[in-house]
């Protein structure tokens, strides 16, 4: 088992350190060299866990494809809104995510691996479709063709608004996002209970990281008495 969380834990460490990479290099300047020297670990511990600079690239695109964080909620329209604005906090903060956005950017790795819009519409989509069935969206409201324009605009946004300097946030600007598309698709009932705050994927992945280490504390004590 300790192996086992070992190998997991390398494996982080290189996709965290390729996410820098490419994030500051892009895919075509990025080197297995420079993965391997940013994450600290061998030439041999890279090879164990991936096959080239397009394997790790390829690993980097499905990893940033989560929802992790987001809790269930009875309104499925509010848990899409969670997810773009819980995405919204970790992608200033973490180089994988960004870095994801960036390769999918890019001709050349979109050429050899694809991106990661396609498993995100297709993941809106199915989110859609379900509160269309839950009554929360207008009659009109086609999910797939939803989930294309809200994945695209969420990209476009941050892609766009990246490098302005006038002190916004990305969660700011996605909260305006969600405030302008919502009020085309969502009823208006649920509308009016949407919570779009800016600062709501902040608060929903701080709980996530508290009850993180609440579980880590209790795992400990579990080995603990257990070893006793």
């Amino acid at each position: 088992m300790a192996k086992q969380a070992r190998a997991i834990q390398t494996r982080r460490q290189i996709l965290d350190a390729a996410g820098l990479v490419f994030d500051q290099l892009g895919y075509e300047s990025a080197t297995i060299t420079e993965i391997i020297a940013q994450a600290g670990v061998t030439k041999g511990a890279l090879y164990f866990h991936f096959d080239s600079k397009e394997d790790v690239a390829r690993a980097v695109l499905e990893e940033a494809v989560t929802t992790e964080g987001v809790v269930p909620q009875d309104s499925k329209l509010q848990e899409c809104v969670d997810v773009g604005m819980v995405l919204a906090h970790r992608v200033p903060r973490e180089p994988m995510l960004s870095a994801a956005i960036r390769l999918s950017t890019d001709l050349k790795a979109r050429a050899l691996f694809g991106t990661s819009w396609t498993p995100w519409i297709a993941f809106m989509a199915e989110q859609l479709a379900l509160a269309k069935e839950q009554g929360e969206l207008l009659p009109h409201t086609v999910p797939e063709e939803t989930a294309l324009v809200i994945v695209a605009a969420w990209t476009g946004m941050e892609i766009v608004t990246s490098d302005l300097k006038d002190g916004e946030s990305l969660q700011h600007r996605v909260s305006r996002l969600y405030d302008h598309l919502l009020p085309s698709i969502a009823v208006p009932g649920v509308l009016a209970r949407l919570d779009t705050s800016p600062d709501r994927g902040t608060r929903i992945w701080q709980a996530h990281q508290e009850q993180a280490g609440r579980d880590v504390e209790t795992d400990k004590g579990i080995d603990l008495s257990m070893s006793a």
